[in-house]
Protein backbone atom coordinates (compact mmCIF):
# COMPACT_ATOMS: atom_id res chain seq x y z
CA UNK A 1 0.00 0.00 0.00
CA UNK A 2 0.90 3.72 -0.58
CA UNK A 3 -0.52 6.96 0.45
CA UNK A 4 -2.05 8.04 -2.73
CA UNK A 5 -3.13 11.63 -1.44
CA UNK A 6 -4.43 13.29 1.49
CA UNK A 7 -7.83 15.22 0.63
CA UNK A 8 -7.76 18.83 2.32
CA UNK A 9 -11.11 20.85 2.61
CA UNK A 10 -11.00 24.28 1.51
CA UNK A 11 -13.77 26.97 0.62
CA UNK A 12 -11.81 28.03 -2.58
CA UNK A 13 -9.13 25.45 -4.20
CA UNK A 14 -7.66 28.23 -6.27
CA UNK A 15 -6.90 30.69 -3.16
CA UNK A 16 -5.80 27.23 -1.64
CA UNK A 17 -3.65 25.78 -4.40
CA UNK A 18 -1.53 29.52 -4.46
CA UNK A 19 -0.04 28.24 -1.33
CA UNK A 20 1.32 25.16 -2.64
CA UNK A 21 2.10 26.93 -5.98
CA UNK A 22 3.84 30.09 -4.64
CA UNK A 23 5.45 28.29 -1.68
CA UNK A 24 5.90 24.57 -1.98
CA UNK A 25 6.30 25.05 -6.12
CA UNK A 26 3.82 22.32 -6.54
CA UNK A 27 1.57 22.51 -9.97
CA UNK A 28 -1.84 21.92 -10.26
CA UNK A 29 -1.78 18.76 -12.48
CA UNK A 30 -5.99 19.06 -13.04
CA UNK A 31 -8.98 20.07 -11.43
CA UNK A 32 -12.07 18.13 -12.03
CA UNK A 33 -16.07 18.49 -11.19
CA UNK A 34 -16.79 14.85 -9.18
CA UNK A 35 -20.40 15.55 -9.96
CA UNK A 36 -21.44 12.57 -7.85
CA UNK A 37 -19.54 14.10 -4.79
CA UNK A 38 -20.61 16.92 -4.91
CA UNK A 39 -16.88 19.19 -4.77
CA UNK A 40 -14.05 20.52 -7.10
CA UNK A 41 -11.22 18.91 -6.90
CA UNK A 42 -7.55 19.45 -7.59
CA UNK A 43 -4.55 17.33 -7.63
CA UNK A 44 -0.93 18.28 -6.93
CA UNK A 45 1.49 15.92 -7.37
CA UNK A 46 4.07 15.52 -4.77
CA UNK A 47 6.49 12.46 -4.98
CA UNK A 48 4.42 9.43 -5.51
CA UNK A 49 1.52 11.05 -3.42
CA UNK A 50 -0.81 13.95 -4.20
CA UNK A 51 -2.69 16.91 -2.26
CA UNK A 52 -6.46 16.84 -3.29
CA UNK A 53 -7.95 20.04 -2.44
CA UNK A 54 -11.39 19.68 -2.34
CA UNK A 55 -13.79 22.48 -2.60
CA UNK A 56 -18.16 22.40 -2.27
CA UNK A 57 -20.35 23.19 -5.13
CA UNK A 58 -23.36 23.06 -3.17
CA UNK A 59 -24.73 23.53 -0.08
CA UNK A 60 -25.50 19.74 0.56
CA UNK A 61 -22.18 18.84 -0.49
CA UNK A 62 -20.26 16.53 2.60
CA UNK A 63 -17.17 19.31 1.84
CA UNK A 64 -19.47 22.12 2.91
CA UNK A 65 -20.84 20.55 6.17
CA UNK A 66 -17.03 19.09 6.97
CA UNK A 67 -16.14 23.00 6.60
CA UNK A 68 -18.79 24.28 8.43
CA UNK A 69 -18.28 22.36 11.34
CA UNK A 70 -14.72 21.99 11.34
CA UNK A 71 -13.10 24.51 8.79
CA UNK A 72 -10.74 24.55 6.38
CA UNK A 73 -7.94 21.62 6.62
CA UNK A 74 -7.57 17.86 6.57
CA UNK A 75 -10.24 15.82 5.40
CA UNK A 76 -9.47 12.53 5.02
CA UNK A 77 -5.71 10.42 4.30
CA UNK A 78 -6.21 7.40 1.11
CA UNK A 79 -4.44 4.61 0.34
CA UNK A 80 -3.54 3.13 -2.70
CA UNK A 81 -5.16 -0.13 -2.80
CA UNK A 82 -4.70 -3.05 -6.15
CA UNK A 83 -7.93 -4.58 -5.44
CA UNK A 84 -10.73 -2.26 -3.40
CA UNK A 85 -13.22 -4.96 -2.80
CA UNK A 86 -10.81 -7.81 -1.68
CA UNK A 87 -9.90 -5.06 0.85
CA UNK A 88 -13.54 -4.23 1.67
CA UNK A 89 -13.96 -7.49 2.47
CA UNK A 90 -11.19 -8.06 4.29
CA UNK A 91 -11.52 -4.63 6.39
CA UNK A 92 -15.54 -5.97 6.91
CA UNK A 93 -14.67 -9.35 8.45
CA UNK A 94 -12.13 -7.59 10.60
CA UNK A 95 -14.81 -5.63 11.64
CA UNK A 96 -14.08 -2.19 10.70
CA UNK A 97 -17.37 0.19 9.71
CA UNK A 98 -17.09 1.28 6.18
CA UNK A 99 -18.95 3.70 5.15
CA UNK A 100 -19.17 2.60 1.62
CA UNK A 101 -19.42 -1.18 1.02
CA UNK A 102 -18.94 -1.45 -2.51
CA UNK A 103 -16.55 1.23 -4.33
CA UNK A 104 -18.16 4.13 -6.54
CA UNK A 105 -16.07 6.30 -9.12
CA UNK A 106 -14.20 8.80 -7.41
CA UNK A 107 -11.48 11.60 -8.98
CA UNK A 108 -9.69 10.64 -12.49
CA UNK A 109 -11.73 7.76 -12.36
CA UNK A 110 -10.93 5.66 -9.60
CA UNK A 111 -12.03 3.51 -7.68
CA UNK A 112 -12.98 4.54 -3.93
CA UNK A 113 -14.50 3.58 -0.52
CA UNK A 114 -14.34 5.51 2.94
CA UNK A 115 -13.94 3.75 6.34
CA UNK A 116 -15.90 5.66 8.83
CA UNK A 117 -12.92 7.28 11.55
CA UNK A 118 -14.78 4.96 14.47
CA UNK A 119 -12.69 2.53 12.94
CA UNK A 120 -9.35 4.14 12.35
CA UNK A 121 -8.65 5.84 15.11
CA UNK A 122 -10.39 9.31 14.33
CA UNK A 123 -9.57 9.15 10.53
CA UNK A 124 -11.76 9.22 7.75
CA UNK A 125 -9.59 6.85 5.41
CA UNK A 126 -10.49 6.45 1.78
CA UNK A 127 -9.35 3.44 -0.56
CA UNK A 128 -8.39 4.48 -4.00
CA UNK A 129 -7.76 1.87 -6.44
CA UNK A 130 -6.52 3.75 -9.60
CA UNK A 131 -7.66 2.23 -12.63
CA UNK A 132 -4.29 3.25 -14.50
CA UNK A 133 -0.93 4.37 -12.99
Amino acid sequence: MKIDHIGIATNGIEDAATFYRDSLGLDVAEIEEVANQKVRVAMLPIGESRIELLEPVSEDSPISKFLAKRGPGIHHIAMRVEDIRASLDDLKQRGARLIDEEPRVGAGGCLVAFIHPSSTGGVLLELVERRED
